[in-house]
């Protein structure tokens, strides 16, 4: 029971920090100042962004639920002990 204790807290640390990792390189939605300079980008930028923040975002929904459930077993293995 011990070492199914260490290996759930173990990749529980490391989804929370995939997860962070993954939150930080997601755009922001807004444009911001950079509205206010007139550039607009390609319309082959646009859509390479947008898919990597589509697979971002995707790849959020995942790892969260999964922190999630982590985070439930865990619980229960401490308060079963």
């Amino acid at each position: 029971m011990g070492t199914l204790k260490v290996i759930l807290l173990v990749m529980q640390l490391i989804s929370c920090v995939v997860l962070t990792a993954i939150i930080l390189l997601q755009s922001g939605k807004e444009d911001g100042l950079s509205a206010l300079t007139g550039n607009s980008d390609s319309f082959l930028g646009r859509n390479k962004a947008a898919t990597l923040d589509a697979k971002l975002a995707n790849l959020t929904k995942w790892i969260a639920a999964a922190f999630v459930l982590l985070t439930f077993f865990v619980s229960m293995l401490y308060t079963a002990a």
